[in-house]
């Protein structure tokens, strides 16, 4: 009988028996090329889980028949790297590879460094997390970074239909029926994740009775039930989590009302109400802004709503300001102007404020030539009159530059050229 997890024993043995990852294993790809060339370099293996980055490291070990150590920066201690290192030595050379390499501490990060320098130690981290937040720089710099992209239905499909056929590591051996409609929700309930998919295989195989034929059926009813509706994934805190709130507020800004509530509905999914009233109410304000300044008040009355009713009714407060900001005209004229105007007083660029608008509101302020030429403008035609109000060294600047988005905005660009006209004149 076969004791090790069937996702174990159906890792590649070589690069060509590697699922997916084209982008990096097919011919004439770079990992390809160092196995081609038989020089293998240290490495970082970043990506979902279930991407299949630890078999990829032991396929590409096994394919140049280098030895292969594998250690968890977490769970096993220096002691076991230096013993890895002992083992190298002996050999000539080692493939380390180190599961939740993000994890590394100093001790053995500055342990390892030297080893990797002297190419004793060919490195193969494998992280879910982006290298550029997590990793240390000094181990980053060292390694080459390759990104292992979520699989597809077609890929975990491939996977499931192999461990199906193979006789000495799958069930081959035991005549397993698949339905087709099983091993489509095998494929899409495992949501990119083939480790997950072969292990609902596997337990729907060890669970279900051999029929009066002496085949095991596989039906729709019993993928259902081992893959128990694993077809949504959220971690708050790993870098998915920003990618779903990235996508969200792009979508937005794009709008594209389709996409916008699909993020939305990955977020409700997650429980997640706190990023999605943030970035709700930020986008509504920071692309929207002029074009349809209710946006922002109705965008911050939804989130209160949804605050208030909670899951699973906060849904429909949120579906409609969602709906509203997506098909909104955009504009982001404002913060754009003021980020023109915070750069230039950050660059120094500020200069004296005029005497007539300085205060005024204290004895003596007349003699000091304090707001002495100031011209109040409600005294005048449209409250509007004609005077300085920048300081000398930057008076001709102009950081709004107003678009024609909207009825608001291009209500406001009229004025906005109006006044400018009147002040050439």
């Amino acid at each position: 009988m076969k004791q090790k997890p069937l996702a174990f024993r159906m890792r590649p043995a070589n690069i060509d028996q590697i699922i997916g990852q084209e982008h990096l294993v097919a011919a004439g790809k770079i990992i390809y090329r160092m196995v081609e060339a038989n020089r293998l370099a240290s490495m970082i293996l970043f990506g979902p889980p279930g991407t299949g980055k630890t078999s990829m490291a032991q396929a590409l070990a096994k394919s140049l028949g280098m030895p292969v150590k594998k250690l968890n920066a977490v769970t096993d201690k220096k002691k076991e790297m230096e013993i890895a290192v002992e083992e190298a030595k002996m050999r000539g050379q080692l493939v380390l590879i180190l599961d939740e390499v993000h994890r590394l501490d100093k001790s053995k990060q500055d342990f390892l460094l030297p080893h990797l320098e002297s190419n004793l130690i060919t490195l193969i981290g494998c992280t879910t997390s982006n290298p550029y937040h997590s990793i240390n720089p000094a181990i980053r710099s060292r390694c080459h970074l390759f990104e292992l992209h979520r699989l597809t239905e077609e890929h975990v499909k491939t996977a499931i239909l192999r461990a199906i056929e193979d006789k000495e590591e799958g069930f081959g051996d035991q005549q397993v029926l698949l339905t087709d409609e099983a091993l489509t929700h095998f494929a899409r309930s495992a949501n990119g994740d083939m480790r997950a998919a072969l292990n609902g295989l596997e337990l729907a195989v060890s669970s279900t009775p051999k029929n009066n034929e002496g085949k095991v059926e596989i039906t729709l009813s019993v993928a259902e039930e081992c893959m128990q509706k694993k077809s949504f994934s959220h971690d708050k805190g790993g870098d998915a989590h920003y990618d779903v709130l990235s996508a969200f507020q792009k979508s937005i800004r794009g709008s594209d009302v389709d996409a916008a509530l699909h993020y939305l509905a990955r977020l409700i999914e997650a429980g997640d109400l706190d990023s999605i009233a943030r970035r709700m109410i930020v986008t509504a304000y920071e692309d929207i802004g002029v074009a349809n300044p209710q946006a922002g008040p109705r965008a911050v009355a939804a989130v209160q709503a949804a605050e208030r009713l909670g899951f699973p009714e906060a849904r429909i407060p949120l579906s409609v300001a969602i709906v509203e900001l997506c098909l909104s005209p955009k504009s982001n004229t404002a913060y754009k102007a003021l980020d023109a105007a915070l750069a230039d007083i950050q660059s120094g660029k500020s200069g004296e404020i005029p005497a007539h608008l300085k205060d005024s509101h204290y004895q003596g302020a007349g003699k000091l030539g304090r707001g002495v030429d100031y011209k109040y403008p409600h005294n005048y035609e449209n409250a509007w009159i004609d005077q300085q109000y920048l300081p000398d060294s930057i008076k001709n600047k102009h950081y709004y530059q107003p678009k024609s988005t909207g009825k608001f905005e291009t209500a406001m660009k009229q004025v906005y050229e109006k006044i400018q006209r009147e002040k050439t004149k």
